[in-house]
């Protein structure tokens, strides 16, 4: 089975022979993956929809991977037990939807030995999550979509104290940063240039522009400015 880039690189964050538990599994396409490559022993693929839920079992059953790869229908984490997964995907969603999901079963979040992370939006949100709630980010990177059209931030964290660094780095990624990823550059060329927007559609309103939120903005534009200079 091959994976786009996305998934690929989300694979490439899996400890080897430990169990899984991919939440929002869609096809279970990454779990049948893993399973098939030998990097992982067990998996668990959970989705609240129905039709991916028959999705995944539909692919799982194809594969001939049933004895290895459980197909569970549920909302987030409660399609599973503390203990059940060494490691949790959840990707392709919002950030403040993968800190909800996080949030709302803080036991079994607890029992993960690593927490694999691709959120869609607000990256920064959940780089918050883990430093505010014991975890650290042990690994990142940045992969461009096949069309070359659509970045994706791929984010690892196990438990630990996460070191402190500046704020702007929520946005940008500490690890990004500190190993000066190849696709950075233009990663926070792009960033900048949707906030400068948010920033110019703010201004429109002298209501909007009084808020702390414009000037918040009005500040994060220059941290990157000057970021992005420096790479």
């Amino acid at each position: 089975m091959k994976l786009d880039n996305r998934l690929k690189s989300i694979a490439a964050m899996v400890l080897p022979d430990k169990s899984v538990a991919d939440i929002g599994t869609d096809h279970a396409y990454l779990p049948v993956y893993l399973i098939k490559n030998g990097l992982i022993c067990r998996a668990i693929a959970g989705d609240i929809n129905k039709g991916p839920y028959l999705a995944a079992q539909r692919t799982v059953k194809e594969a001939g991977l049933e004895s290895c790869i459980e197909v569970r229908l549920g909302d987030g984490l409660a399609v599973i037990s503390p203990g059940e997964a060494d490691i949790v995907i959840i990707a392709g969603m919002g950030g403040s939807n993968i800190v909800s999901i996080l949030c709302e079963k803080p036991d079994t979040t607890a029992s993960f030995e690593r927490l694999i992370v691709q959120p869609m939006t607000g990256a920064a949100l959940v780089r918050r999550f883990f430093a505010q709630n014991g975890w650290q980010i042990v690994d990142e990177n940045l992969v461009l979509s096949e069309k070359e059209d659509k970045f994706y931030q791929i984010i690892a964290a196990e438990k630990g104290q996460s070191p402190e660094y500046d704020n702007i780095l929520d946005e940008i990624g500490p690890l990004l940063w500190e190993k000066r990823h190849p696709l950075l550059k233009n990663f926070l060329a792009e960033e900048l240039n949707h906030w400068k927007n948010v920033a110019a559609s703010m201004a429109k309103s002298s209501i909007a522009a009084d808020t702390p939120k414009y000037h918040d903005c009005l500040k994060k534009i220059k941290e990157m400015e000057k970021k992005l200079l420096c790479l």
